[in-house]
């Protein structure tokens, strides 16, 4: 249906509308999308901190992913990248994008390793010096971080041997500046190679060109958001977001969803007004799914009285039950035999509709991981 207009003349919306809008454009409504590049380009990155969830993002908005296809996009045709990008994290894009996400993302990245580096002395001449050796030490090769840290701390002064020490992983100024991403794994061992050596060049982007086209195709999958918003998802600062948001003004449209205002690029309005969900969705989605993070006020998503059962300490998101756009369970899984044990923890009653659905996730999971699924619901 068409916008109406509130008393400040702003389009009104409701968040049935934005929940189908969104997850249109994170294909879990249609998922016959057979490009797994292009979904990951879509949805701006999966990430992907646990393998598994990675595929699992994937696999929940892709009915033909096949088991072993985001391996051999990673690491034989290399059309994906595994790289740590927004808030420090680890994602999924197409490689071809990788320039432009470092091109934005990277003075924030690199000023926040080098304050925890700073701390203890080091300086910028310091992780220079640190990024050369990653570099040197990487030509033509794939090494492990534990092969990296026996040839980088003979090599460098002692206050930055103990920033080594204390850090999970020792390539964080390299990875910050966009030199080196992951390579191939050796069983749960991560590598890493040199972003130069294992990507076609695409050049540099100017930083602030960058920056809006970041924020634009955020708003193409996550709006309406606010500049707070993007500032929470990218990394990126306020005082960085902030006069992004000014010079994006022309192309953006403010809109009011049930007195909650934000911001949708001026093209998507037509899109977002006629959204509906023409049939009940239930979706599983597994850790850290994108579709969760995107926005710092949560409430479209889940009760306050749920909040911390999905968004737990530590920055840890648990899987969930997705019923039309809302979050009404949690869940894990344990292999058992042949089977795989599906707990379920609904947050109220389930209804029949989303009792068949879960069955159909689950039988879908299953055929997925190539184990028969054993439904658990737990209180």
């Amino acid at each position: 249906m068409p916008a109406t207009k509130t008393k400040r003349n702003l389009p009104a919306l409701t968040w049935e509308q934005v929940a189908a809008f969104r997850l249109a454009r994170h294909r879990l409504l249609d998922r016959s999308e057979s490009d797994l590049v292009r979904v990951c380009g879509e949805v701006c990155g999966v990430q992907s901190q646990l393998d598994s969830a990675g595929r699992l993002a994937l696999w929940a908005r892709m009915d033909t992913l096949g088991k072993g296809e985001v391996e051999d996009a990673l690491w034989r045709t290399r059309s994906l990248v595994k790289a740590s990008l927004m808030r420090q994290t680890l994602h999924l894009i197409p490689s071809a994008d990788h320039a432009l996400y470092m091109a934005a993302l990277k003075t924030s990245r690199v000023a926040a390793v080098l304050r925890v580096l700073a701390r203890l002395g080091g300086t910028e001449r310091d992780a220079a010096r640190l990024n050369d050796l990653i570099v040197q030490a990487l030509d033509g090769r794939t090494l492990s971080q534990a092969e990296l840290r026996s040839r980088l701390r003979p090599a460098v002064r002692k206050n930055v041997q103990v920033w080594m020490d204390r850090v999970s992983n020792v390539l964080r100024t390299a990875l910050a500046a966009g030199l080196v991403c992951y390579g191939p794994e050796r069983g749960r061992e991560s590598t890493y190679v040199r972003v130069d050596q294992w990507l076609p060049h695409q050049g540099k982007p100017a930083e602030q060109a960058a920056q809006l086209e970041l924020f634009r195709r955020y708003l193409r999958a996550y709006g309406p958001a606010t500049a707070q918003d993007f500032a929470r998802w990218s990394g990126l600062p306020m005082a960085t977001v902030r006069p992004l948001s000014q010079l994006l003004q022309p192309e953006l449209v403010e809109v009011d969803v049930e007195g909650t205002r934000a911001f949708l690029l001026a093209a998507d309005l037509q899109a977002l007004a006629r959204a509906q969900l023409r049939h009940d969705l239930v979706r599983l989605l597994p850790h850290f799914d994108p579709y969760l993070l995107a926005h710092a006020d949560k409430a479209h998503l889940v009760a306050p009285r749920f909040y911390k059962r999905v968004y737990r300490n530590q920055a840890w998101i648990s899987p969930v039950l997705l019923v039309n756009g809302r979050i009404a369970a949690v869940w894990s899984y344990a292999r058992q035999g042949k089977h795989l044990l599906l707990n379920v923890e609904p947050f109220e009653k389930l209804k029949p509709f989303v009792r068949q659905g879960l069955m159909e996730e689950a039988e879908r999971l299953g055929r997925f991981l190539g184990s028969p699924v054993h439904v658990v619901l737990g209180r």
